[in-house]
């Protein structure tokens, strides 16, 4: 269950079930002050600026970095490390919405990125078996649903993180996702909760 797409697509007609426009733009770098938009509905919560700010600056330099966005949503994560210098990005989520949102994204701001409808733990195994690494992982899953992900999520990472890789969770602090890897910073933005592990 899946489909690739290695460039922005042609634009399509608007509807009711378009992506909306949201008050999230990219931060810095090539695409800096873009606007993105994001899918309908409640499922999907997008990185607020003032939080990608924070987290970028504690990350330093991405520059030629393979990023890896699970639960991409909006794909503004990967998005601002892109424009920020990352030489590739793969970008995953099992929501035809996001998927959507996503590939308007990359229209808007002429970028290419690889973009799979696919569930996390499903590309992760794929992913493993194509021998494949990131240096830089995001994972900001449903608040809901990270609570029930650590153990999963700790079992399928390690195969396709690189020396010296980073990976960034984004939580509710009341209900965090915990990963067995080590930690290297942890931060609070109210009820958000950011951790950012190594790949040992």
């Amino acid at each position: 269950m899946g489909w690739c797409a290695l460039t922005a697509p042609r634009r399509r007609r608007r509807s009711g079930r378009e992506p909306r426009a949201v008050g999230v733009r990219v931060i810095a770098g090539r695409f800096g002050g873009r606007t993105l938009v994001a899918p309908r509905g409640r499922a999907t919560r997008p990185t607020g600026d003032r939080v990608r700010e924070a987290l970028f600056s504690i990350l330093g330099p991405v520059d030629g970095a393979r990023v890896l966005d699970l639960f991409a949503g909006s794909g503004a994560l990967a998005i601002e490390a892109l424009s920020r210098g990352a030489a590739e990005a793969t970008l995953v989520d099992s929501s035809a919405a996001a998927i959507a949102a996503i590939q308007r994204n990359l229209e808007s701001i002429d970028a290419t990125a690889e973009v799979r409808r696919q569930r996390a733990t499903a590309f992760l195994e794929q992913a493993r078996n194509d021998a494949r690494q990131y240096d830089l992982v995001f994972l900001d899953p449903p608040y809901q649903a990270a609570g029930d992900l650590g153990r999963t999520l700790s079992e399928a990472l390690p195969p396709v993180l690189a020396p010296g890789a980073r990976v960034v969770t984004e939580s509710d602090r009341r209900a965090a996702l915990q990963l067995k890897l080590a930690l290297l910073d942890e931060r609070r933005y109210g009820d958000t909760l950011i951790r950012i592990h190594d790949s040992r």
